[in-house]
């Protein structure tokens, strides 16, 4: 049984192409029977010819990874597309650089063991961008002996 040409005529009117036509198997003799675009109209009226759903995506592999990547996996170098500036803007890891080295150098002011003029001399380094880390700060300090002993407070 040939239904190319109701299924092409279906498909037009639904405005799908022909695999997402559905005929029903039961009204066969009915839907073979119809030639013009009117039977076939009555046809899909009757729910006897029918379009089929569209599928979607399915999300369940992409939500998979997203919480793995919230983990910290899947994030190595493979997967990295763009330099790494793309991913961090320059500006914004000079922010994150600059802050933890300032906060540190408030700390040791704070416990006493650094000086008021060190601490302006430190602080205009980092301004400048002298430090690479916190480490290179402590290394600075104690190459040139600049870490104050804690007096007794009475």
């Amino acid at each position: 049984m040939r239904l190319g040409n109701q299924k092409t005529m279906s498909g037009k009117m639904l405005g799908v192409g022909k695999g997402k036509v559905w005929f029903d198997n039961e009204h066969m003799t009915e839907i073979k029977e119809a030639i013009t675009k009117g039977d076939i109209r009555i046809l899909i009226r009757k729910r006897i010819i029918q379009r089929r759903p569209e599928l979607g995506h399915s999300r369940v592999r992409a939500r998979k990874r997203l919480t793995q990547r919230r983990k910290g996996r899947q994030k190595g170098p493979g997967t990295r597309k763009g330099k790494q500036t793309s991913r961090l803007s320059r500006k914004t890891a000079w922010m994150h650089l600059v802050r933890g080295q300032r906060t540190f150098l408030k700390e040791l002011k704070l416990n006493g063991l650094v000086n008021v003029p060190t601490y302006r001399n430190l602080y205009s380094k980092i301004k400048g961008g002298y430090f690479r880390n916190k480490r290179h700060i402590k290394l600075y300090l104690t190459e040139h002996k600049l870490f104050q002993e804690k007096t007794a407070k009475k």
